[in-house]
Parts: C-alpha cells; sequence; structure tokens
C-alpha cells in the first residue's frame, strides 16, 4: 500500500511540475514586431478578400480553374468589404463600452449598424429586434443559420489582439460567437484566431494547425473535418485538387441552411478550404491565395483568413512589397460603415493585445513584452443539428401539399427591367386565415420572406401552439425573401402535421400584416454521409 501511495504521489508531483513548467514558460516579443504581425494580418485580410471576391460563391461544389485576374491596386476595394467592417463594428463597441461588455451590447451594435447583414448575422440582427438576446440569438433554436460562416469571418481581431493567449481567445468567442452562431459556427471563429495566436510564433503551417485544433473540441464535425484535409494533404501532397474532390464527396452536403442545393456557407467546410489553402500554399504569399480561391464556395472569405495567417506569420514588413504598397496606398482610408481605417485598425489592435497581455500577468521592459504562456481547455461540445440531413422540398405553388383556409393571395416579383413577373410566395394578411401542411420527417423549416410589410403568426406543431412568428424586417433598408421564418428539429420520425394561423397583427413599423409563404424544407435523422463515408484510399 505504501509503496502504491508513494507511486500516486510521484505522479501527482511529475503531473504538478509540468503544469507549472507550461504556466510558467514565457513568451516574448518586442514591440514591433508584435504591430507588424498585427499590421501583417489585417493586411492579410485585405489582400485575401479582394483577391478572391469576384468569384464569391460563382463555384459551388466545384474547383475553379478559369483564369484569376487580380492586381496590387484591387486592394482599394477592401474598404467596402463587409468581412473587414463588420469586425470593426466589434471593436467599436469594444471601445465604447469596454472590453469587458456583455454580448447584448456587441449584439446592439451590429444589429443597429446602417448596413445589410446575411446569414446568421442576419438573424442575429433579427433576434435582437424581437427580444432574443445572446447566447440564445445564435441558438439553433432560433437560429436556423446556426453553423455558417459568420463567427469565421470576423473573429480575426480577437486573434490579432490575443497573441499566445488561447484561453482568451475561448473565452472572447464563447461570448461574441453566440450572438449569431453555436457549435461548429463557433468553433470556426475559434479556430481560426488560434492560427493567428499561434502564428506570431510559429512558422510552421502544420504546427500552426495543430494548435488551431487544440482549441476545438475533438468530437466536433469542425475538427474532424480539418483532420480529414491533413490526411488527404499526407495523400496527396503534390495534387491538391485530387485531395478537394475527395473532400467534396464526403463533406459536399453539409450545409443545413442551404439544404437541397449547391450553395455551401457552412463554416467548417469553408474552413476546410482555409486549411487546404494553407497546407498547400506552403506558406507561399500567392500560391496560398490561388487555391484557397480555387477550392471555391465563400471564395473571398477564406483567402482573406488564408493570407492573414500568412500575413501574421511573415509580418507586414516581409510581405511581398507590392502588397505592402497596394495596402499602404489605402491605409487611411476608412472602411465604410467604421470609423477605422487599416491605420487606426492596427494601432488600435496593438493597444488592446499591450491590456491583454498586461492582463494575463505580462510585463513590458524597455522595447520587450514578456507574458506567461496560458494553460487551456478546448471548448466546450456543442453540435448544432445532429444527425439532421436534407429529405426533401415542397414549394408553396404544389398546391396539393398544403391546405389553404381563408383569402390566400399569389405574390408575384418582377425582373430587374420590369418586363417580366415571378410567382414568388403566397400571403394572407387576414386574420384567422390558415394554412397547413402535413410532412413526414424529424425536422422542418416553413420557409417565406421577411418584408417592411410583413405581419405577425403563430404557429402550431401536431395541433399543439409552439411559438408565434414576426415577419417584419426592414432594418437598414434591406428585407430577405425565401427566409426561414420557423424551424423545428429532432422531432419523433414519422408524420407530422403544422399549421400557421394568420394574427393580423403587426410590429408597430411594419406597413401592413402580410405573411408571405414560398416553401418547406424537409429533413430526416440519419448517420450524415461524413459519418460513414471512407475515402477511395481508405477502402
Amino acid at each position: 500500500m505504501k509503496k502504491i501511495n508513494l507511486l500516486v504521489l510521484i505522479i501527482i508531483g511529475t503531473m504538478c511540475f509540468i503544469q507549472v513548467q507550461s504556466q510558467s514558460k514565457i513568451l516574448s516579443i518586442s514591440k514591433q514586431k508584435l504591430k507588424d504581425k498585427i499590421a501583417g494580418g489585417w493586411a492579410g485580410k485585405m489582400i485575401g478578400v479582394t483577391y478572391g471576391a469576384p468569384t464569391e460563391f460563382r463555384y459551388q461544389q466545384k474547383i475553379n480553374n478559369d483564369s484569376i485576374k487580380w492586381t496590387p491596386a484591387d486592394i482599394k476595394g477592401s474598404v467596402w468589404q463587409d468581412d473587414i467592417y463588420v469586425q470593426l463594428t466589434f471593436m467599436m463597441a469594444m471601445d465604447k463600452y469596454g472590453m469587458d461588455a456583455p454580448a447584448v451590447k456587441y449584439q446592439e451594435m451590429l444589429a443597429k449598424a446602417g448596413y445589410h447583414l446575411w446569414c446568421a448575422n442576419m438573424q442575429a440582427r433579427k433576434n435582437y429586434f424581437d427580444g432574443i438576446y445572446p447566447p440564445m440569438s445564435g441558438n439553433p433554436e432560433y437560429n436556423f443559420r446556426a453553423d455558417d460562416i459568420d463567427f469565421q469571418i470576423e473573429a480575426d481581431y480577437i486573434g490579432f489582439m490575443n497573441p499566445g493567449m488561447i484561453q482568451n481567445i475561448i473565452n472572447e468567442s464563447d461570448k461574441i460567437g453566440h450572438i449569431m452562431n453555436y457549435g461548429d459556427g463557433v468553433y470556426g471563429g475559434i479556430f481560426l484566431s488560434a492560427l493567428y495566436s499561434a502564428a506570431f510564433f510559429e512558422n510552421d503551417i502544420n504546427k500552426i494547425i495543430e494548435t488551431g485544433l487544440s482549441s476545438i473540441p475533438a468530437e466536433s464535425d469542425y475538427a474532424r473535418i480539418v483532420r480529414d484535409v491533413i490526411k488527404l494533404h499526407r495523400y496527396y501532397p503534390n495534387d491538391w485538387q485530387a485531395a478537394w474532390k475527395e473532400l467534396d464527396a464526403k463533406w459536399g452536403d453539409v450545409d443545413i441552411s442551404g439544404a437541397g442545393s449547391p450553395f455551401n456557407i457552412d463554416a467548417k467546410l469553408n474552413g476546410a478550404f482555409i486549411v487546404m489553402g494553407l497546407l498547400y500554399g506552403e506558406g507561399d504569399d500567392y500560391k496560398t491565395l490561388e487555391i484557397t480561391t480555387r477550392c471555391g464556395a465563400d471564395s473571398d472569405c477564406n483567402p482573406s483568413n488564408a493570407m492573414a495567417v500568412i500575413g501574421v506569420i511573415k509580418g507586414f514588413a516581409k510581405l511581398p512589397v507590392e502588397m505592402r504598397k497596394g495596402v499602404q496606398a489605402v491605409g487611411d482610408s476608412v472602411f465604410i460603415n467604421t470609423t477605422y481605417s487599416f491605420n487606426t485598425a492596427v494601432e488600435s489592435t496593438y493597444n488592446y493585445a499591450l491590456k491583454l497581455i498586461l492582463q494575463n500577468g505580462g510585463k513590458i521592459k524597455g522595447n520587450t513584452i514578456s507574458w506567461p504562456i496560458q494553460v487551456y481547455k478546448p471548448a466546450s461540445f456543442e453540435n448544432s443539428f445532429p444527425e439532421v440531413v436534407f429529405d426533401t422540398k415542397a414549394s408553396i405553388f404544389e398546391k396539393e401539399k398544403w391546405k389553404f383556409r381563408g383569402n390566400w393571395n399569389m405574390f408575384k416579383v418582377k425582373s430587374w427591367d420590369g418586363k417580366k413577373e415571378t410567382e414568388q410566395s403566397m400571403f394572407s394578411n387576414t386574420k384567422g386565415d390558415e394554412l397547413e401542411f402535413e410532412f413526414n420527417g424529424t425536422g422542418i423549416s416553413l420557409m417565406g420572406n421577411w418584408v417592411k410589410d410583413g405581419g405577425k403568426a403563430d404557429i402550431y406543431l401536431d395541433g399543439k401552439f409552439h411559438r408565434s412568428i414576426d415577419t417584419y424586417y426592414n432594418y437598414s433598408q434591406q428585407e430577405h425573401r425565401n427566409v426561414s421564418l420557423w424551424h423545428v428539429f429532432q422531432l419523433n420520425p414519422g408524420k407530422h402535421t403544422i399549421k400557421l394561423v394568420v394574427k393580423g397583427d403587426k410590429n408597430i413599423e411594419s406597413l401592413n400584416t402580410n405573411v408571405y409563404i414560398t416553401e418547406a424544407i424537409i429533413y430526416k435523422n440519419e448517420p450524415k454521409k461524413s459519418d460513414v463515408y471512407k475515402f477511395s484510399f481508405e477502402k
């Protein structure tokens, strides 16, 4: 017994020693180098987003083998890019309310910003005005777009201001990421920020990616797809297109919000393309940009993230001279919808980094900044849509599948030249009018329009009241058509019935009480293709 106790003490002592050693490891960097790497990250965002902008969403589930035309002069277009101005809104929230401000203040800044939003950010804005706040504003119960790319493309600032401080990144991402995302949607922002954090001190792309993986749950689909890219790179070290085709065969249909179409805004698939560009780009600026862009899908956001990693690794001073000149030419130009330019964003990020380093026990001595490396745990595991797969769609114009009661009318939209009208939806504004739909599955999204004359309705599921919805949307003079008005998942397999009842009521800002319906998307529960598919070399 004494021997066993002694052994236990030795093991515990060793573990404590390792932990103390880990906690006492010191990171250090010069002030100039820290700022230069932050500048490299912001410059990489500007370069990458303009490099891929002309091809954004033009290549869905296919490789872009067309010519890519880009010159450093194109970098001027970055001042109009949402990849940059949305996250600068969050930095403006920090400036106004402080770094420790609650998530709802960041959501408020996003919701009241004067620019258009899409996907998960759009839903976060709608949720704010509907009284749904973080973390529920990003929760899949209230956000059909929970796994979308939004936080992934606007979390860069978190990584830029947290060099070597990954626990800070996880904590801040938990707060900000759940404004608009959940699960893999949040992990995208954590993973990318951790790449930047590691890139301040590491040049090896593989090691940087491993650090990113260590920040998110190993069992998450996001971690699984990144590990698949690493596996494919090892098997096809000189053929990224062969690797892309295998990856697409396994993961190409993972997008829940884009179900039934090749359109893919899913964070993890686009994140996989970033990793593919980094691995096959081998640290080369132009090669990384080209491969990441040619992977398709959200092909301006992805090279923007990939090039930002390269920018942090190299620092601004070691980027190609023509890229540096292109950024410097617009260095004082203010990004639209913000108070920031490239130069002031770099300065502000640097100052926030210093504050965070000092809060982490850091010290500044002369030109040298030093602080203890953080011990961290991966983010907690979340799964937005476990075993949810697309089954079928039913258009509102397949009248035999729907039961209409009351005064429902067809809504048509005109072509851009006004010469043609297309049937878009069915609508009613009369209190008590009903719409009923029966389906066989475990989940459904009722699609329709968020518009300036949208009204309210009650939704019943299998005869029981489920939730009221408000279809009004006219924020920043923007409307949205064919979006998810209401959804539910994880039902028992079998037949279910939903009923929508028009309330004849509206938001005080709305012009009418119209409720527009376009289609229903039906889902079923079964193992996803990514759970069972084997690559050709594994069979």
